[in-house]
């Protein structure tokens, strides 16, 4: 009996000592779902948490001091240093946001991007714009995105210039994109067409009748050699929106490089309540190609391109110039829709000095037929910077841009020359 009540005595004391000792424990926290790197896309990217999406966020500073034209001046297409309201110089800041999340799916990978961007250039407001903000669906690209026909766009910034390749921005789109393997694609797309517009002029019997050389002074107006005003009835003269644009290409992308053939299908269309006449519809077309080559064996990152285009009543696809072009021009005596002839040729070429150095220049040659009383244009491009690159992702530099715009028929030349000094932050 002594022993038993021993045992049973020792039993309650390690009982009760247990029962002290968990109620001193703590409380096991609750599992935390930390974020995880996800490298499968490159880096940057990290699981959004609780999913298996990846999602990167970045985004980009750029500040700018801008010279602007200070080339020719004179009575037509005015240079920014010849009245008291000009603005000579001006400053820019940008702040960009960008979004890119990735799903791998049976279907393929599924991708979402958005770009949005700030803009404050002195002395105007600011300005907020969508650059970009599509969808991709194994082939299918829907959204807003680089159009399916833009292939080179220039190596030069091109900041307050157009180098003349064809490169409108961003466009909406529906498009799809078939790789055959080893590089290979082709894709096809539906896009805005009001993106590409480059108007349709209609002019005045009288003006037509002056017999006079005649050159734009602006979007609105002409004057003759004698700098007589003359009435220009619309610089605009497009209905709406009937049919999208069809575009298609088929791209390589290797080790070597890449290179692109590329097409495109433009409605041209006057709203004939603006033009005052009725004209008939037609369609206009434009071809290009390009090739951008890698030259590591000069030093790792230089490159060169080149592209050439032709339009006929689509002249944007074929340039994106400084000068004033249309893509056709009505012939009030016959009520003629004559579509605009256009051409273009460039080159560009970056060079890195040494890892923290470069340049890069682009050239290219424009050429407008308008084949109606306006005067033909040619003209040319070249930009050209020196950029220092401290740290990755920083840029400090410089660019000298020129364009010269000659008009046909006696109508004289104008030259323009900007520079730009940059500072870009980009992460």
């Amino acid at each position: 009996m002594k022993i038993k009540s021993i045992l049973l005595g020792a039993s309650a004391a390690a009982l009760a000592a247990t029962g002290a000792q968990a109620a001193d424990l703590p409380v096991a926290p609750e599992p935390v779902d930390y974020v995880r790197i996800c490298d499968a896309f490159g880096t940057g990217f990290f699981y959004i948490p609780g999913t298996e999406t990846c999602l990167r966020i970045g985004g980009r500073i750029r500040t700018e001091l801008r010279i602007n034209d200070f080339g020719d001046s004179g009575n037509h297409n005015l240079s920014a240093w010849d009245q008291d309201a000009d603005v000579s110089t001006a400053f820019r800041a940008r702040g960009y946001a960008r979004f890119d999340s990735r799903t791998n799916t049976e279907y393929g990978l599924l991708r979402t991007y958005l770009e949005m961007y700030w803009t404050n250039t002195s002395p105007g407001p600011d300005a907020t714009t969508i650059d970009k903000a599509f969808i991709q669906f194994g082939g299918l690209t829907a959204g807003r995105a680089a159009s399916f026909y833009d292939f080179y766009t220039g190596d030069a910034w091109g900041a307050i210039q157009n180098q003349g390749f064809a490169d409108n921005g961003s466009v909406n789109l529906f498009g799809y994109t078939f790789a055959f393997g080893n590089g290979f694609s082709v894709s096809a797309s539906v896009e805005d067409g009001t993106d590409r517009r480059a108007g349709i002029a209609a002019l005045s019997t009288t003006a037509i009748g002056s017999g006079n050389a005649i050159y734009p002074n602006s979007s609105l107006t002409f004057v003759t050699a004698n700098s007589t005003v003359v009435g220009l009835n619309v610089s605009n003269g497009y209905g709406g929106h009937r049919m999208p644009d069809f575009v298609a290409n088929l791209r390589v992308d290797q080790g070597w490089g890449s290179a692109q053939i590329m097409g495109a299908l433009h409605q041209v269309y006057t709203d004939n309540q603006i033009v005052g006449y009725g004209v008939d519809d037609e369609l206009g077309w434009a071809i290009g190609a390009g090739v951008t080559i890698n030259l590591p064996m000069l030093a790792p990152g230089d490159s060169f391109s080149f592209q050439g285009s032709y339009s006929d009543g689509a002249a944007n696809y074929a340039a994106a110039g400084n000068g004033i072009y249309y893509d056709a021009v009505v012939n009030p005596f016959t009520s003629d829709l004559k579509t605009t002839k256009a051409w273009a040729i460039g080159a560009g070429f970056t060079h890195y000095w040494v890892p923290e150095f470069s340049t890069s220049l682009s050239a290219s040659y424009l050429d407008y037929d308008h084949g109606f009383v306006i005067p033909d244009l040619s003209e040319w491009n070249v930009q050209g910077n020196l950029v220092w690159h401290p740290v990755a992702g920083l840029d400090i530099g410089a660019e000298l841009e020129y364009s010269n715009q000659d008009y046909s028929s006696g109508a004289g030349d104008k030259d323009q020359i900007s520079a730009v000094i940059r500072v870009q932050r980009t992460f």
